[in-house]
């Protein structure tokens, strides 16, 4: 039984053929490598909302898990109505629409949709560039164009993206309803929710590479947000007395959800599909964690500080491990011996 209701042939009438190539590229908007791009440069250098930067890529991963595992729930085929046969196209531009235009797997619901979605809007409501309605007019107008590609492009039934949209709206809604109830930091909420959502995939998806690389993904990123936040507390802190209690706490998060990486990498080899889940994992945790060390003033000068204390206390050891230190510490050993016997006992 088909999902469509005809919205092909009257949506693909109005596309001359030389337009197809730009709709493929209009619905590169909503793809995994530009949301994640996008979503990351926000987080690196929009320092003063890096926690609701933080909140956003962590929703971004519970999207990719969430809209991962509903189509394996539901395995439901793509309709095959391409907009323009490969063929007809130029030759220059044939890789560039495959590439673009092109979609397998299953079809719903629509994970350029769900993820424009909780993207767009989450990027609406956090930020504060421009007005309120001018943001959430700008996601509305991103979100229906790559919905459009997507049908235009015959990639996917009206129905498909309707679900996609409200399924995102539904998790956006319930989140931050979530991070608005409890009294944990937004930041380590929303990793949170990423890694219930991988390990929800992780179990209707049968464990392959993709959901493994999703859950090791947001492992990674909470990990890494827990060391962010152990940074502010320690640095906040007037005593060391206040730091014990972040210390503890943060600390136990980050090693509970990076002792698994590590276990990972260190028990299966290296092209393992644990062992390359772990190393996004790991990847991802220095890509949370860096931006803020690069940008934060205390936390530069502790870095400075312990990399020249490392350092001295390097070059101090190896000056005492050195031979020719041992061998002049000998000499003068035998030469002060030699002193104290005969200061003891002088000769008569």
């Amino acid at each position: 039984m088909s999902r469509g209701i005809g919205e092909f042939e009257p949506v693909q009438a109005v596309i001359p053929e030389w337009a197809a190539v730009l709709v493929a590229l209009v619905t590169q908007l909503g793809d995994v490598w530009f949301l994640s791009l996008f979503v990351g440069l926000i987080y690196w250098f929009h320092a003063e909302k890096r926690e609701d930067a933080a909140v956003i890529v962590g929703f971004t991963l519970a999207g990719l898990a969430l809209i991962s595992a509903l189509k394996h729930v539901f395995s439901l085929p793509r309709p095959g109505e391409p907009l323009v046969a490969i063929e007809t196209l130029p030759w220059i531009l044939q890789p560039l629409y495959e590439a673009t235009a092109m979609a397998g797997g299953y079809g719903f619901p629509s994970g350029h949709a769900l993820m424009t979605t909780i993207v767009y809007l989450g990027l609406a409501h956090r930020l504060s560039i421009s007005t309120r309605r001018r943001r959430f007019a700008g996601a509305g107008i991103g979100i229906a164009a790559v919905c459009f590609s997507r049908i235009a492009l015959g990639v996917h039934y009206l129905v498909d993206v309707v679900a996609g949209v409200a399924v995102g709206i539904a998790f956006l809604l319930c989140a931050e309803r979530l991070l608005a109830r409890y009294s944990i930091d937004h930041g380590t909420g929303a990793f949170a929710l990423a890694i219930v959502a991988g390990t929800v995939n992780l179990v209707v998806s049968g464990v392959d590479a993709n959901s493994v690389s999703l859950l090791g993904a947001a492992l990674g990123a909470f990990g890494g947000w827990q060391l962010v936040v152990l940074g502010r507390h320690v640095f906040a802190a007037d005593r060391p007395s206040d730091a014990v209690r972040p210390l503890v706490v943060r600390g136990v998060f980050a090693a509970g959800a990076l002792a698994p990486l590590a276990v990972a990498i260190d028990e299966f080899h290296l092209f393992s599909l644990p062992a390359r889940g772990a190393v996004r994992g790991v990847v991802l945790a220095a890509f949370v964690t860096v931006p803020v060390m690069k940008h934060s003033e205390r936390a530069q000068r502790f870095w400075t500080a312990l990399v020249f204390w490392t350092t001295m206390a390097a070059l101090g050891l190896r000056f005492l491990l050195s031979p020719t230190t041992w061998r002049r510490g000998l000499t003068l050993g035998r030469q002060y011996g030699v002193r104290l016997r005969r200061w003891i006992r002088p000769e008569t």
